[in-house]
């Protein structure tokens, strides 16, 4: 039995296509830090991408009983390759087809030089399978595609039900495991 708790990091406030970028999180809001520092298990294993704006969350709501293990890259965001940094309607604009194809219909389409959403459910899902050995809670600090990558992978979800799923920065999804396999408890939560 696992409790896995993901939780997306503090936001960066930029206004475009940000995945591999390393940006700092906003962690100003000390209440809310503290909200989702006490709503989570404080017996916990907790990891993080080594993005910094996750390393850095992960610091903020650190617990000296929260184990903490290395940051594990494959809960990074989706790299959006040659669109990173830039705007939708940019990107729109130069490559319509493409882009719409990318979230209309996740799949094998992939930004130039970046890595398609099947790309990002097998490298989500290896970082799932490495987490059986801990628990019986887990926290992840990460980010939107990785979290829905994980909801797609641990509950059988099409790709565009996955996406079909708000996750704010700063909130908790909350799955569990049993024998019988995975449930979603929460999507999303706001402490």
């Amino acid at each position: 039995m696992m409790r896995l708790h993901l939780v997306r990091h503090g936001p960066t406030h930029a206004k475009c296509m940000v995945g591999w970028t390393d940006l700092p999180a906003d962690l100003s809001d000390t209440a809310a830090l503290q909200r989702l520092s006490d709503h989570l298990p404080q017996q916990a294993v907790m990891l993080s991408s080594d993005l910094t704006r996750a390393v850095a969350t992960a610091n903020a709501i650190s617990l000296p009983t929260r184990q903490r293990l290395p940051h594990d890259s494959d809960w990074r965001e989706l790299h959006f390759g040659a669109w990173e940094m830039r705007g939708f309607a940019e990107i729109e604009a130069e490559d319509p087809d493409r882009i719409r194809a990318f979230w209309e219909t996740p799949g094998e389409v992939r930004p130039p030089q970046g890595e398609s959403w099947n790309d990002v459910l097998a490298r989500v899902g290896a970082a799932l399978d490495r987490l059986t050995a801990h628990g019986p809670d887990v926290i992840v600090v990460c980010h939107f595609g990785a979290i829905v990558a994980a909801l797609q992978s641990c509950l059988g979800l099409t790709s565009e039900q996955a996406f079909s799923h708000r996750i704010d920065n700063l909130s908790v999804t909350q799955l569990h495991k049993t024998a019988a396999g995975w449930d979603e408890i929460a999507v999303n939560h706001r402490p």
